[in-house]
C-alpha cells in the first residue's frame, strides 16, 4: 500500500495575482484585484479632504437659525409704566394672532419698549418678518411723540476678540478715535464692532424758571415748539408713475449748534428769539451709563464680532493685521490691548486634535509593528489620515464646519478610524500566513469582517442618533457630534473594505507564508 503525496510550493507573485478567490464578488473583489483602484480611491479621498479642509469654515459654534423677530419702539422721556400702557400692551394685542408664533416676550423700560417674538422651528422667517411689519403698521394709536417702530430679525453674531482702547485724559477724547477704528475694521472685513464703556449722548436743554415767567409760556409749550421744529416731515411726492419720488422736509436737529440757532418765538417788537437766547444747551452723556477703566485710565471696549458665514481664524488675521498697522501710527499715550480672544480656543482645539492624531499614529505604528507584520502595520497606519481627510470631505459635502463641537467629535472618533482597519488587516494576515494566496487572504479578510464591522458601526450610529433628534438651538449645536461620528464611520468603512484589501494584497507578495 503506497501513499501518493502532492507537493505544495509557495505561490509566486504572478500566481497570487492571477488566482481569483472562490466565493467572492462585488466592490470588495473589484477593488482588491484591480492594480490601481485602491490607490486611485485613496488619492481622491486625500485630495478632496485637503480641499475641504481649506474650504470648511472655522468657527466657535455650529450654525443655527435664530427664529426670533424683535419690535423696538423708542419713546424719549417716558416712564416704564407709560411705555407699557401706551406702547407695549397695544403691540402685544396686535401681534397675538401671528401665524407660527411660539412665544412672545416684552420688556418695558424707561424710554423704550422691546417685544421679541419666537417662532416655531423651520418657519420661513422672511414671510414672518413681512407679516410682523404689516401688523405693526396697522397700529394707529401709538403716542405721537414716539419714534417709528423698528422691526428686525435677530441675527446671530459670534465674538472674535475684545480690544481695549485706553489713553490718558478724558473719556470723551476717545470717542472720535473709537468711531474711526470702527470704520477701519468694518472696511477690512469685521462684521460688527460693539462698544462698551462709551456712554450714549444726549442734548440737554435747560430753561430757567425766571425765563419761563418772562416769556409767558409753560415748559411743555416750549418743549412742543422745539419738537415741532426738530423732526423730518413728509412733503408729498414728485412726478408720477415710475418716476414718482417721496419728498421729506429734513428739519431734525442733530447737534448743539443747530438747536442754538432754532427760532423759538417772536416778541411784540418783532425781535426773534432763538433757543440759545433763553436756554442753556449742551451735549452730555446720558445718566446711569457704564464706565470702564483700565489701570486707572478711562477705556472703551471694542467687541469685534463676525457673522455665521465668516471664518473666525480669518477674522482674527484681519484683526492682527489691523492692529499691526494701527499701533505703528498711534502716540505712546494711546494703547490697544487685545484680550478675550475667542478664536484662540478654536486654534487650541485644532492643535489638540493634531497632537492626538500624531501621537495616536505613532502609538498605533509601534503596537502594530510589535504584534503584526510591518507592512500591514504601515498600511493600517496610512488609513488613519486617509480616513480623517475622507471624513472632512464628507463633512464639507453636507455643509458642516470646523467648530468646537465638531472638533470634539473628531477627537472622540480617533479610535474608530483605526479599529476597523486593524480587524480587517489582522484577519487577512492570519489567513495568508496559514497558506492562502494574497488575493484570497486580502479579499477574504474584508468579506469575513464585513458583517461584524458593519454591526459595530451601526451600533455606534444608533448610540449617537438620538442626539440628532433634539430640537431647538441646543439641538442644532449638539447635531454636529453624531454628524461627525457618522462621517468618520463612512470614511473608515470605505478605507477598510475598498482601499485596505488592495494594499494588503500587494504587501503580502513580499512576505513568506505557510505551504
Amino acid at each position: 500500500m503506497t501513499e501518493e503525496a502532492t507537493p505544495y510550493s509557495e505561490p509566486s507573485e504572478k500566481a497570487s495575482t492571477d488566482t481569483p478567490p472562490a466565493a467572492s464578488g462585488g466592490f470588495i473583489h473589484l477593488f482588491a484585484q484591480h492594480k490601481v483602484a485602491a490607490n486611485l480611491l485613496m488619492a481622491m479621498m486625500i485630495i478632496f479632504g485637503a480641499y475641504s479642509l481649506t474650504k470648511l469654515n472655522k468657527q466657535f459654534f455650529p450654525n443655527f437659525a435664530l427664529d426670533y423677530i424683535s419690535v423696538r419702539v423708542i419713546w424719549p422721556g417716558a416712564s416704564a409704566e407709560d411705555v407699557e400702557r401706551s406702547i407695549t400692551i397695544p403691540l402685544e394685542q396686535a401681534l397675538r394672532t401671528l401665524d407660527g408664533a411660539k412665544e412672545m416676550t416684552s420688556t418695558s423700560s424707561r424710554g423704550s419698549s422691546v417685544i421679541v417674538v419666537e417662532y416655531e422651528e423651520n418657519t420661513d422667517m422672511g414671510v414672518a418678518l413681512d407679516e410682523v411689519k404689516q401688523f405693526v403698521s396697522n397700529i394707529r394709536h401709538l403716542p405721537s411723540d414716539a419714534e417709528d417702530p423698528i422691526v428686525t430679525k435677530i441675527a446671530h453674531y459670534e465674538p472674535v476678540a475684545t480690544i481695549i482702547l485706553t489713553a490718558e485724559g478724558e473719556l470723551e477724547e476717545l470717542r472720535p478715535l473709537a468711531y474711526e477704528f470702527e470704520r477701519e475694521l468694518l472696511d477690512q472685513g469685521i462684521a460688527r464692532v460693539q462698544f462698551s464703556g462709551l456712554p450714549e449722548q444726549e442734548i440737554a436743554i435747560e430753561v430757567n424758571a425766571s425765563q419761563i415767567q418772562q416769556l409767558g409760556l409753560s415748559l411743555n409749550q416750549i418743549g412742543d415748539r422745539v419738537v415741532s421744529q426738530s423732526q423730518d416731515i413728509p412733503a408729498g411726492t414728485v412726478a408720477e408713475n415710475e418716476a414718482a419720488r417721496e419728498v421729506r422736509g429734513l428739519q431734525r436737529k442733530r447737534d448743539v449748534q443747530a438747536f442754538s440757532s432754532m427760532e423759538l418765538l417772536t416778541t411784540k417788537t418783532g425781535q426773534k428769539l432763538t433757543l440759545d437766547d433763553i436756554a442753556s444747551i449742551q451735549q452730555r452723556p446720558k445718566e446711569n451709563q457704564v464706565e470702564i477703566f483700565y489701570q486707572g485710565k478711562p477705556a472703551v471696549l471694542m467687541n469685534l464680532q463676525r457673522t455665521e458665514s465668516a471664518d473666525a481664524l480669518k477674522s482674527a488675521e484681519v484683526m492682527q493685521h489691523w492692529l499691526t498697522l494701527t499701533r505703528s501710527h498711534l502716540t505712546p499715550a494711546v494703547k490697544l490691548i487685545v484680550f478675550d480672544e475667542k478664536y484662540s480656543l478654536i486654534q487650541q482645539r485644532i492643535d489638540l486634535l493634531l497632537k492626538n492624531g500624531i501621537s495616536g499614529l505613532v502609538l498605533v505604528l509601534a503596537i502594530l509593528y510589535i504584534f503584526l507584520n510591518g507592512r500591514v502595520a504601515f498600511w493600517v497606519a496610512v488609513g488613519i489620515p486617509t480616513s480623517f481627510l475622507g471624513a472632512l470631505g464628507v463633512l464639507y459635502l453636507f455643509g458642516g464646519s470646523i467648530n468646537m463641537i465638531s472638533l470634539f467629535g473628531l477627537i472622540m472618533t480617533l479610535g474608530i478610524i483605526v479599529d476597523d482597519a486593524i480587524v480587517v488587516g489582522e484577519d487577512a494576515l492570519t489567513h495568508y500566513q496559514s497558506g492562502e494566496n494574497s488575493l484570497l487572504a486580502a479579499e477574504g479578510g474584508a468579506v469575513r469582517m464585513l458583517a461584524p464591522v458593519m454591526s459595530s458601526s451601526l451600533t455606534t450610529v444608533a448610540a449617537f442618533l438620538p442626539l440628532m433628534m433634539v430640537t431647538g438651538i441646543i439641538g442644532s449645536i449638539l447635531f454636529d457630534i453624531p454628524f461627525v461620528v457618522i462621517c468618520v464611520i463612512i470614511a473608515s468603512l470605505i478605507e477598510s473594505f475598498l482601499i485596505l484589501p488592495g494594499h494588503l494584497r500587494h504587501s503580502f507578495h513580499k512576505n513568506h507564508h505557510r505551504k
